[in-house]
């Protein structure tokens, strides 16, 4: 792992991808370079996910699926320099219900103007991680941060 914190990674990211929008869509158009940038995003996000899984105790050669348990000892990473606080709802071995009642992510992409790619950027990640870190993880959030909500609610289930 980097020792640049995650919400410090976005930053950098956001900035490169907001100016390479704008270049995408002078030549395509809006609406063909917002899908190219979301594809190469989500193709990140499944990527950190296995990569995550990867480097799970246990499962270093694939043999064993990462779990919520493991997934809830690398939030962490997320609220490195108070990233993101949560609260939490239900902690068990098949759920994991969090919500996120700041977002520093969020906050940093409106700083930069680039408030209306927040949800490209960041919180459409949230279920293409869990995609490759173990597609038996299911995701579900109804609102976020991002959108205007007041909070954004995580919630992830495992059927043992």
């Amino acid at each position: 792992m980097s020792d640049i914190s995650i919400l410090d990674q976005r930053r950098i990211e956001a900035k490169f991808a907001g100016e390479l929008l704008r270049t995408l869509a002078q030549e395509l158009g809006e609406v063909p370079a917002r899908a190219l940038l979301r594809r190469a995003i989500t193709e990140m996000a499944h990527a950190a996910g296995r990569e995550a899984a990867a480097r799970t105790p246990g499962n270093e050669h694939g043999s064993k699926p990462p779990d919520l348990d493991d997934y809830a000892a690398i939030l962490p990473l997320w609220q490195k320099d108070d990233g993101i606080k949560i609260e939490w709802v239900e902690r068990t071995s098949e759920k994991l219900s969090f919500n996120v009642t700041r977002c520093r992510y969020a906050e940093s992409y409106r700083e930069m103007g680039l408030g209306d790619l927040g949800d490209t950027l960041s919180c459409n990640r949230d279920g293409e991680f869990c995609h490759g870190y173990n597609p038996a993880i299911r995701f579900e959030r109804t609102q976020t941060i991002m959108g205007g909500a007041k909070f954004c609610d995580f919630r992830y289930s495992l059927k043992k």
